[in-house]
């Protein structure tokens, strides 16, 4: 005889996982950033700005031509984050709203 658990209870033990998972991740990046800044003698500041020359936004441009495509690049990030949040903003505008009776 096959016992099939209920969709409801199946959906609780799922988002249960997923929590779990997260806040796994959620500590061990804690205790990353933790360790980094009693690497970095508590300073904010050189952590940031590590970090910053690690992405490449903090990298001496050689070349006007180097400089530019970096710009361009940063443009082309804000271009998309503009496009994809935007759908959201429309629909928050033109909610429906409620009527009042007096």
């Amino acid at each position: 005889m096959a016992t099939t658990q209920p969709t409801e209870k199946r959906g609780k033990s799922f988002i249960y996982a997923i929590a779990g998972v997260g806040a796994a991740f959620g500590v061990w990046a804690l205790v990353a950033f933790t360790s980094l800044l009693a690497q970095m003698d508590w300073s904010l500041t050189e952590v940031l700005r590590q970090y910053m020359i690690a992405t490449g936004a903090l990298a001496e441009k050689e070349t006007l031509v180097d400089y530019y495509t970096h710009i361009k690049g940063i443009e082309y990030i804000i271009a998309v984050a503009f496009l994809g949040l935007y759908p959201a903003y429309y629909k928050y505008v033109n909610r429906t709203k409620a009527t009042i009776k007096a």
